[in-house]
């Protein structure tokens, strides 16, 4: 299968995972091996990278040599408190500069604020961060954090842990259509054919976390997502049949048919 290209470096899995939820940081490793993905994110304000030595350190479960970390601002509700959150992942994980932005509108619906978002995107891209930036699905949005210089554009599906699935697949297109850098669906996909239409729709990739950290069997969940992001992107690539309403079309032929 084709690669995914991000600031410059290949990927073979287009699945990306959180590494939040899950009961210990060994079931973290178990479904991050299931699931094949490269790329993980990171909460810096919830999950221990060496902010505490006293404590376990995801750093000993899934080192960096093996997965590529993307710190991401979960929590943060001002440009303010991103900008700063970033700056300190960077320094924990010794000048990485590849992160994911988030910047929340309210604690309730975890909605993105699209005007914090815009500014931290602005400092973060001019001090040198490869910045891929969770966003709404407006596709006025995504250009314009496309133009300031981000990554990756990474439109909700639904909301942040709420497993619906994407609702609006068409905005979704139109973004996809219009950008040329990696748009990666991300938050509210709930199950592996949610993966699975985001790669339908030409989408580059897929992040979640929920979706598998909250499944009643997570690696297995993991294993399915795989399965389910291989199957949309090759659906994507092989051009599927255009619909036809109101008019069949029989599978066999219909000539050279027995007693015809």
């Amino acid at each position: 299968m084709d690669s995914l290209v991000i600031a410059g470096k290949t990927y073979s899995s287009r699945l990306l995972v959180g590494t939040g939820k899950y009961k210990d940081f060994t079931e973290t490793r178990a479904a991050l091996d299931a699931s094949g993905a490269e790329i993980v994110t990171v909460a810096i304000r919830r999950t221990n990278i060496g902010q505490d030595p006293n404590q376990p350190s995801l750093l000993d479960a899934v080192p960096p040599s093996q997965f590529t970390y993307l710190p991401n601002t979960a929590g943060c509700y001002t440009a303010e408190d991103a900008i700063r959150t970033l700056r300190l992942a960077r320094e924990l994980l010794d000048g990485h500069d590849l992160v994911k932005l988030e910047v929340l509108g309210d604690p309730q619906s975890l909605y993105p604020n699209v005007v914090e978002t815009l500014r931290a995107a602005e400092v973060l891209v001019k001090d040198g961060f490869k910045v891929m930036v969770y966003t709404s699905d407006d596709p006025i949005i995504a250009k314009q954090l496309e133009d300031i210089g981000c990554v990756a554009i990474m439109p909700l599906a639904s909301l942040i842990g709420s497993g619906m699935g994407i609702l609006n697949p068409w905005n979704l297109q139109i973004i996809r259509d219009r950008i040329t850098v990696p748009v990666v669906v991300d938050a509210g996909v709930g199950t592996a054919s949610d993966a699975t239409i985001a790669m339908e729709l030409g989408c580059d990739a897929v992040l979640m976390n929920t979706a598998i950290a909250g499944a009643q069997n997570p690696v297995l969940m993991a294993s399915a997502m795989k399965k389910a992001t291989q199957a949309g992107r090759e659906a994507f690539l092989a051009g599927r049949m255009p619909k036809k309403i109101y008019q069949a079309s029989p599978s066999s032929p219909t000539s050279g048919m027995i007693g015809s």
